[in-house]
């Protein structure tokens, strides 16, 4: 088992790479304004945590926990994509200038968070033959 180590490491650094550049161009391309309204929220991280969850949902639903794909794609690309740390600093940073858009940033990025991984849960899981069939 301890032989398989190295092996996770690296595919979880090799994903992580991936997914952290990802982020990146994601918050170059939707940078958050200092302004006032709706352009203040953080949409890059907000997108990334989202589609994220649901992505990280949709592995678990197809992928045994130990598998070398979901080591790389899930721990190390999607875990590197998504950023709870991003998230709390972007709230903290809107509730000083909008604390009820905060809020609702905050309890919406939980909400929709959740329901996204559930979603891809619900939609990745393997359906039997039966189910398919009837519904």
């Amino acid at each position: 088992m301890t032989s398989q180590v190295p092996l996770r490491l690296a595919l979880v650094v090799a994903g992580g790479a991936i997914g952290t550049a990802a982020r990146l161009g994601l918050g170059l391309a939707l940078p958050a304004s200092d302004g006032n309204g709706l352009g203040a929220v953080p949409w890059a991280t907000l997108i990334a945590n989202i589609a994220g969850a649901f992505l990280i949902g949709a592995l678990a639903a197809r992928l045994p926990s130990s598998s070398a794909a979901r080591v790389f794609l899930g721990t190390g690309a999607l875990g590197g994509f998504t950023t709870y740390s991003a998230f709390a600093v972007g709230s903290v940073t809107l509730w000083h200038a909008q604390p009820w858009l905060a809020a609702a940033y905050a309890i919406g990025s939980v909400v929709l968070g959740i329901g996204a991984a559930a979603f891809g849960l619900d939609i990745a899981r393997p359906r039997s033959s039966h189910t398919q069939a009837h519904g």
